[in-house]
């Protein structure tokens, strides 16, 4: 059997050993925006693992853009260089395509991270303005955002055009803009939280407004050669919500202004959200999305099985696959796959020894297809 999840996929001048991509996880570990020795540590494992691109935790870019105090950042000299040493760590001993996923938290900034409670911080805590298309909180107890004017919206645009400036400087081979999970820019494209009377809400086009500005911005300065993606959430499993009907209209737009992939994961725009929880439970979206519009898309949620991960890909419903809480679970989860299926895949030199070749008289060798 030949594995079509271990086979290369090409996006713009990019190559990609395999359909393996290890999805963005906020660690809540940065101080004042930077990267620390905790980001190189776990950063540094998946670069190990032999998925085909590994992805940064969200990079926010702004101060105020963070969800919580302890987000990562990409806005100044300083945060910048802290995770430089990260990326070139990455880059010196890894195996793998590097990712960004520059993000805005909007109306769900200003928060505890979620070992503490992931609440709305109180002044005394630190909290700061958070930003939306309307002043409608997320939930009760929520802070009432600021709805951005034209100038605020502005700010925002060039704001991840910095922040994309600088990955690039980085050297980062993917970037992808999050417009997902009810921070800033899914709360422009959703009805429920974006009732503006404007040219950026009302009808489906105004909505999709600041994300197409935002997304041609940043495709103008980030390198022609180099994949820009948009992470986005395919429904909002809330009626009256964002639908796969509306992603796909937006798929189509973005697919015109020049965007490599989509990222299709659902939901976090809405408190009685009904998301129906199972393995590959968003794969749908992402196949309705490909069939409908022809771009790349990436499928990402519950996804844990190799032979999972192969249907998906084998079958046509997505043209690669994310993994997050199994990649905590199993940093080495491609190595693993690659066995089991049949398949193989690159190892860290310093690794090289365990490579199931070379090691029959030590460790016992896993049932492969045939």
């Amino acid at each position: 059997m030949t594995s079509r999840l271990f086979t290369p996929i090409t996006l713009r001048e990019l190559e990609l050993a395999n359909r393996i991509v290890v999805s963005p996880m906020c660690q809540y570990q940065a101080v004042n925006g930077a990267a620390q020795d905790w980001h190189l540590m776990n950063l540094g494992q998946y670069a190990m693992g032999a998925a085909g691109l590994v992805f940064a935790e969200a990079t926010h870019v702004a101060p105020e853009a963070r969800i919580t105090h302890r987000c990562l950042g990409l806005w100044s000299d300083e945060t910048e260089a802290a995770l430089a040493r990260v990326v070139n760590f990455c880059r010196e001993h890894g195996v793998t395509a590097l990712a960004v996923q520059l993000a805005h938290a909007g109306r769900k900034a200003s928060c505890d991270p979620p070992l503490s409670g992931g609440r709305p911080l109180g002044q005394e805590q630190g909290a700061w303005t958070t930003l939306a298309p309307s002043p409608i909180p997320y939930d009760e107890g929520w802070h009432v955002p600021t709805a951005l004017d034209l100038s605020g919206m502005a700010r925002v645009k060039q704001q991840f055009v910095q922040a994309a400036k600088r990955a690039a400087r980085l050297g980062f081979d993917v970037a992808e803009v999050h417009a997902a999970h009810g921070y800033l820019l899914s709360e422009f494209l959703s009805p429920m939280s974006n009732q503006r009377k404007d040219a950026y809400g009302g009808n489906r086009e105004n909505r999709m407004r600041l994300l197409l500005e935002i997304f041609e911005a940043v495709r103008a300065v980030w390198p022609k050669a180099r994949p820009l993606g948009v992470r986005i959430s395919a429904s909002e499993w809330v009626e009256g919500g964002w639908n796969i009907a509306d992603s796909v209209a937006l798929a189509h737009e973005l697919k015109a202004a020049g965007c490599d992939f989509l990222d299709v994961s659902s939901g976090g725009n809405h408190p009685k959200q009904a998301i129906p929880l199972g393995p590959g439970y968003q794969v749908p979206f992402a196949e309705r999305i490909k069939t409908d519009t022809g771009i790349t898309t990436m499928a990402v949620g519950m996804i844990t099985e190799p032979r999972q991960a192969e249907d998906i890909i084998a079958s046509g419903k997505a043209d690669m696959v994310a993994l997050a809480r199994g990649m905590m679970f199993d940093p080495r989860w491609a190595w693993h796959a690659a066995e089991e299926l049949g398949a193989d895949t690159a190892y860290a030199r310093q690794y090289a020894r365990c490579h199931p070749s070379g090691r029959p008289q030590v460790f016992p060798i896993r049932q492969v297809a045939s």
